[in-house]
């Protein structure tokens, strides 16, 4: 009787102790999810808000936690929101800087607290921090701006304008577009009359640029180098008021609705294709290969931004014109026809 009683026991507490066992089953734990933080300079343009959409549509479908801070062009105010997204615990930083070399600050703030950064389609210059650059080749936009203008107009009075003083895009495309014009203007064909930087790409800023060339030439001018679409359409408004709009070749840059529905019309020449579907989506692939811990294989190239050269994935630009328009910009679904021809 008492050995049964023990062995009755000795069953209870192995069954007992077989529960306990069951009981502390380790529990994986949670894989850490990836939290993106987006620092756009502006939303003035329309292709920033393209960006914008293309990088939030991307996040929601893939579940990533996303951050989205819009400076308003002040560089102060992107660092600052910057720092409370870094504090707030993200992992990758997409920024598409205001000021090219102070946002070095920013970047090197990220680096030192583990958070990968993407210099967005703006390279940050002067820190060997930035992970990776995606843009597009940005000297071969300006090259494809200096391309079709001068066979637009091979001869006579130019005026170039070029983008923001503080970004590095700028510098970038007016290098690209003067190596073809530049050659033109040793051999004597064609004069640069006016040559000026728009400040913060303000569209108001190159209208003024572009009445003061036009009084200070008489009306003089043969062909402009706008730097993107905004500045083209100040452009256009100061050609227009002097009865010159359609009549002098003009360059453009964001492939714009506004920019197509000029091109169709005749009074802007060209525009420059970076499909903003693309880089986004680009953008948010790095940011996961990086966040996983995994090498980016497509960032084959390198642009030296003064410090070191940086890893970058460059995409291809399109020239568009009225040739053109309707195979690059509406069969590819990026505007639609209804729109772009009013």
């Amino acid at each position: 009787m008492k050995r049964t009683s023990r062995a009755i026991v000795v069953l209870l507490v192995a069954m007992l102790f077989v529960s306990v066992l069951a009981g502390c089953k380790t529990v994986e734990p949670e894989a850490k999810k990836l939290k993106i933080g987006l620092s756009l300079a502006t939303l003035q343009e329309e292709r920033w808000v393209r960006d914008k959409d293309r990088i939030t549509a991307d996040c929601a479908a893939q579940g990533i936690e996303l951050l989205t801070q819009i400076a308003n062009m002040d560089a102060a105010i992107q660092e600052s929101q910057c720092d409370q997204m870094i504090t707030s615990g993200i992992n990758v930083l997409i920024l598409a800087a205001q000021d090219s070399a102070a946002a070095a600050t920013i970047v090197d703030k990220a680096h030192a607290a583990g958070v990968y950064v993407i210099s967005y389609d703006r390279l940050v210059m002067n820190t060997p921090n930035v992970d990776v650059y995606i843009s597009f080749d940005n000297v071969q936009v300006g090259v494809l701006q200096g391309t079709w203008l001068t066979k637009a107009m091979p001869k006579g009075n130019y005026a170039i304008l070029s983008g923001a003083p503080t970004d590095n895009n700028a510098k970038l495309f007016k290098q690209g577009a003067m190596s073809i014009i530049q050659p033109l203007v040793d051999k004597g064909d064609i004069k640069i009359v006016a040559e000026q930087a728009v400040i913060e790409w303000k569209p108001e800023n190159a209208l003024k640029i572009m009445e003061n060339a036009l009084t200070a030439n008489k009306n003089n001018i043969q062909g402009v180098l706008a730097p993107n679409d905004g500045t083209a359409g100040g452009c256009i408004q100061a050609l227009a008021a002097q009865g010159l709009a359609g009549k002098v070749p003009i360059t453009g840059q964001d492939a714009e609705l506004a920019a197509a529905q000029r091109i169709v019309k005749g009074t802007q020449g060209m525009t420059v294709f970076k499909d903003t579907r693309m880089l986004g989506d680009a953008a948010v692939e790095a940011a996961k290969t990086m966040f996983g811990g995994y090498k980016l294989a497509n960032a084959n190239q390198t642009v030296n931004n003064n410090t070191v050269d940086v890893p970058s994935i460059l995409l291809v630009p399109i020239s568009v014109n009225k040739d053109n328009i309707d195979a690059a910009l509406i069969d590819s679904g990026y505007l639609k026809r209804a729109d772009v021809y009013q």
